[in-house]
């Protein structure tokens, strides 16, 4: 069974830098090598300036035609699910408020489609481009729903409605996507020096929050490690994230939309994908269950490594 081996492989050569960035982040935090305040300047940075020129650029390139296919409305089907699923846990078991719930949607339904999806899309499933329309439709459907919810749920925007209503506009993720898909349309550039600008500083946003993600483990205990309610909520994250998630994309793929065997493991293989860093980078920014957020972050990356293994082992044709 060649197949075994490779995408071992693959997998592994994708989580390592993943890994090997949150450890510099730690250590940076354990030596205090940047200070006190490092974590809160970094991710100031990423939110507000690396993460949107990343989208930006990556949107502005992508033709926005690929984004609906049947692929996608089963990826879309099992987000949805695990979105849902997550928030209703949030509210009901753990009793959580409005803006938390989206963060408990969001670390059971948002894949870590940019930096971990692309890589292992192009390894395992040889084509990197079956992620672009992940990428699109988390960044343009998902990311303005679940961030105006947690606007709204925060408590400047309980005081003032006509400011919550106004939030995912003021937002510069939402802004910089929206101004990637309106380039795209329009079939716009940048010229040529700050389109430049643009990628260098789009470069920078996943490696800087991954060493924050790692500035944050250092002192914290944890859900993995905190009462037993903490760890319930983790543990019920980690298990829609990684296994509900991709099973409900295989359940629409395969028996609603019958697709095809490689156009169904590119969908699970996407779905089993854990959850984003970006989801720790939004929680921190609204200060909702940024604990969560975290650990869900950290032990979703680390689970997904066997079952994202064994859902491309399974499904992989001829494998």
């Amino acid at each position: 069974m060649p197949a075994a081996p490779h995408a071992l492989t693959a997998l592994l050569s994708a989580f390592v830098p993943l890994w090997a960035l949150t450890v510099v982040g730690y250590l940076a935090g354990r030596t205090g090598l940047l200070g006190g305040d490092a974590e809160d300047v970094l991710g100031r940075f990423v939110f507000h300036i690396a993460m949107p020129a990343a989208l930006f650029t990556l949107l502005a390139r992508t033709p926005l035609a690929g984004f609906a296919n049947a692929s996608m409305l089963a990826f879309a089907a099992g987000t949805a699910l695990t979105l849902l699923l997550g928030a209703a846990a949030s509210r009901r078991f753990f009793r959580r408020g409005p803006a938390e719930q989206a963060v408990g949607g969001l670390v059971a339904g948002y894949v870590n489609s940019g930096n971990l999806g692309i890589p292992v899309a192009a390894q395992v499933l040889g084509d990197a481009s079956v992620v672009a329309p992940v990428i699109l439709f988390q960044v343009l459907v998902v990311t303005p729903l679940m961030l105006a919810v947690l606007g709204a749920g925060t408590g400047e925007a309980r005081r003032r409605a006509g400011r919550a209503l106004l939030a995912p506009v003021r937002n510069p993720i939402v802004l910089a996507a929206a101004a990637g898909g309106v380039f795209s349309a329009a079939h716009w550039q940048l010229p040529a020096a700050l389109n430049g600008s643009c990628d260098l500083l789009g470069r920078a946003g996943v490696p800087t929050a991954l060493v924050m993600l790692g500035l944050s483990l250092h002192g914290a205990r944890g859900a993995a490690t905190g009462p037993a309610g903490a760890r319930a909520e983790l543990g019920a994250a980690v298990f829609l994230k990684t296994l509900v998630q991709p099973a409900a994309a295989y359940a629409a793929g395969r028996f609603v939309l019958h697709l095809p065997p490689h156009q169904l493991l590119a969908t699970v293989v996407c779905s089993a994908l854990p959850t984003a860093q970006n989801v720790y980078v939004y929680a921190r920014e609204y200060g909702a269950a940024v604990a969560l957020a975290r650990d869900a972050v950290v032990v979703s990356t680390l689970v997904s490594m066997v079952t994202l293994s064994a859902f491309a082992l399974l499904l992989t044709p001829g494998g």
